[in-house]
């Protein structure tokens, strides 16, 4: 079996290595505007997501709710709950910092391309994973900085509640609305150039990357993770993954729906969206020095989902074509 190398994950290596590298241009100090282009960058990312969400579709999937449930429980409730599970073994700031991380990781939602692209592959239940996907962001808007001021607000003083939602509207919340208010107009344009906007959105992501982690290098916060930290990271990821796919699989079997439903929940009620954690990141954690290690578990996880579900839905190809 061949598996093919995702050219995003290998352009977030690339990044961090820039950042590495010439971690000067996306300091405070920098010339470079790179805060105000990923400032107008995510509000324009939001803007063609509003713009690709139809209403009518949106409507008609509300129709198989067990399995609309089963997904959005498992993004907000499951992965958060097992994370919570490792907090009362935190025993120093350097742990908190990481264990944060992954909070951040298990309260995002989930993520719509891959989702959509793995369960056609998988033959599953695509226009359910369309809905799913899409209405994952909309709830995570909400339903993840919730999760996080239960926690960020103890580590960062200057946490202003009130300050991250109003940069939440402003910046997500109203370009969506835009976005759908003029879906009728400019939908089927946006369709037709949606390769084009996918590369403006994974810009925008890698710019927004560099930037954290150039801050990160600057001010030294990678000294504190070694090697066997960043081990340990990746293991966790995937043991995360692992228990919340069986799960899935597991509750989704027990609420008694069919193959190609079971195939959706498993792989949108597993998958993180790196496009929502970078633009959270943004406005949650603002100039935190750690924001680096903070994204790091994230795309460790967007490189793990990519690989493992790639291999399973092969898998259930290769299975069902011989049924």
């Amino acid at each position: 079996m061949k598996i093919k190398i995702d050219k995003f994950v290998v352009s977030i290596i690339i990044t961090i290595l820039i950042a590495y590298i010439f971690p000067q241009w996306g300091t405070q100090e920098s010339k470079v505007p790179i805060n105000t282009i990923s400032t107008i960058g995510i509000s324009l990312i939001f803007f063609f997501y509003g713009l690709k969400l139809s209403p009518s579709k949106l409507k008609a999937g509300l129709k198989n709710w067990k399995l609309h449930i089963l997904v959005q429980l498992s993004t907000f409730l499951i992965f958060p709950l097992l994370v919570l599970l490792l907090r009362p073994f935190i025993q120093n700031s350097a742990q908190e910092t990481i264990w944060l991380a992954f909070f951040f990781l298990a309260a995002l939602p989930s993520t719509v391309s891959s989702s959509v692209v793995m369960v056609s592959l998988a033959k599953g239940n695509i226009p359910a994973a369309i809905f799913n996907a899409s209405i994952s962001g909309i709830i995570g808007i909400v339903i993840t900085p919730l999760w996080m001021g239960l926690f960020v607000n103890e580590m960062q003083t200057d946490f202003n509640f009130t300050e991250i939602y109003l940069k939440l509207i402003l910046q997500i919340i109203v370009p969506v609305i835009i976005g759908l208010l003029l879906q009728r107009f400019l939908g089927n344009f946006i369709q037709k150039h949606n390769s084009k906007l996918t590369f403006f959105d994974k810009s925008i992501i890698l710019l927004i990357i560099y930037k954290s982690f150039a801050e990160s290098f600057e001010g030294n916060i990678f000294s504190t993770v070694s090697f066997l930290d960043l081990s340990l990271i990746l293991v966790g990821v995937v043991i995360l993954f692992s228990i919340a796919f069986y799960l899935t699989g597991f509750l989704s079997k027990k609420l008694q729906l069919n193959t190609e439903d079971q195939i959706t929940a498993q792989f949108c009620g597993t998958k993180k969206s790196l496009v929502h954690g970078t633009v959270f990141s943004k406005i949650i954690f603002g100039n935190m020095a750690s924001i680096g290690i903070l994204l790091l578990p994230l795309m460790l996880f967007h490189a793990t989902q990519i690989l493992i579900i790639s291999i399973v839905a092969t898998k259930k190809v290769a299975k069902n074509s011989n049924l």
